[in-house]
């Protein structure tokens, strides 16, 4: 007999609603110069991302109300529409480029990044399929192959904008949850070395994406081209020293680092609180995961325990990812801090599967 509805988890909701007030606070202090330089109005960025953010609650709340089995029955469709929306995007004159990627469909500067949605179209779908192939899953043809060809499908529409850190979130989120699933390691490790020689090719393919790799080994020998968002992060970082300059007091916000309220939204937040500010932040998404990783042992199916798995995955990811960026440890691949940095589909989109999630802890055992 299914367990009676609960509370959610009250420290999993708290530490969401945490990050949220943070994110808003860091968004304002970010982007204030920028906004008033561009719009005349310091607060144009976070007026929107409060504008998203009462949307992404509102769909939060709905999720975290809604039985999560119920998205077993809709993740076929939910797939099948963004594979559209991912095609959709590629269309000139339909799909709008911004940043040199055609990843947007919109009107003037609002707009929706389909590749966001992707991202948990794919983890409902994955949970489905493997919730009901287990007993094949460790056989390579019948049980892996279909669902990675699946997300390689998403991969490639996703690269061709191109937009390669989401589509590297949505890959090792759904590599770690087909892993929990029971996938073998001997045929996941194989698949990734092939995966490895296929990133290379790309890489090679694409003279920037060369170009970040090298600038990340030596950001000094380009100081003004490739390595210059990595040099001006950590040049941010660096003075915060153990307590920050101050909220509100950072310098390379005055147009040294390039969006400082996106990608590296954390290396103002460091130079302005300092070790301590950034560490509390790490700890919040450290309890985040803990909490996920908690509801997805607890949960009362499979499919349950694979969903809490799979987004919590796609927190843990895109955090390893933003941070190991801004602090010089990976190459730059433009992705977002979850629930922090300024961007409408990215935060809309987690919240609404933390949503999924507070509610999947509603039933744990």
């Amino acid at each position: 007999m299914a367990k009676a509805r609960s509370a959610p988890d009250v420290y999993l909701l708290l530490s969401i609603v945490l990050i949220l007030v943070i994110g808003l606070i860091m968004v304002y202090s970010a982007s204030a110069v920028l906004g008033f330089h561009q719009f005349g109005d310091r607060f144009y960025f976070v007026k929107r991302q409060l504008l998203f953010a009462a949307l992404g609650i509102g769909a939060l709340i709905f999720t975290m109300n809604i039985h999560y089995s119920h998205w077993k029955k809709w993740a076929p469709l939910l797939l099948v529409i963004c594979f559209g929306l991912l095609v959709l995007v590629l269309i000139p004159g339909i799909g709008v480029v911004r940043g040199g990627a055609r990843s947007w469909l919109g009107i003037s500067s609002f707009g929706i990044q389909p590749s966001e949605f992707m991202k948990l179209a794919m983890i409902l779908f994955l949970s489905k399929w493997l919730s009901e192939k287990q007993q094949t899953i460790t056989q390579f043809t019948k049980g892996l192959m279909p669902p990675l060809g699946l997300v390689g499908l998403a991969f490639g529409l996703i690269m061709l904008q191109p937009d390669l850190g989401t589509g590297a979130v949505m890959v090792g989120a759904s590599l770690l949850l087909i892993y929990t699933a029971g996938a073998r390691l001997a045929h996941l490790g194989g698949l990734a070395m092939l995966g490895v020689a296929g990133l290379v090719g790309l890489i090679l393919a694409a003279p920037y994406r060369l170009q970040r790799i090298t600038s990340f080994l030596d950001p000094w020998a380009d100081p003004l081209g490739g390595g210059y968002q990595i040099i001006q992060s950590l040049f941010a970082i660096g003075p915060g020293g153990l307590v920050g300059l101050g909220l509100g007091m950072s310098r390379q916000k005055f147009s040294y680092l390039p969006e400082p309220q996106t990608d590296f939204i954390f290396s103002i937040l460091a130079e302005e609180l300092g070790f301590i500010g950034g560490a509390a932040l790490i700890l919040l998404f450290l309890a985040v995961i803990w909490r996920g990783i908690r509801t997805a042992i607890a949960a009362p199916d499979t499919f349950g325990s694979l969903l809490a798995t799979g987004i919590t995955s796609i927190i843990g990811v895109q955090v390893l990812i933003n941070i190991g960026v801004v602090i010089g440890m990976m190459p730059v691949t433009g992705i977002t801090l979850p629930l922090v940095s300024y961007g409408g589909s990215s935060l809309t989109l987690l919240l609404t599967a933390l949503g999924i999630l507070l509610n999947i802890s509603r039933y744990s055992r």
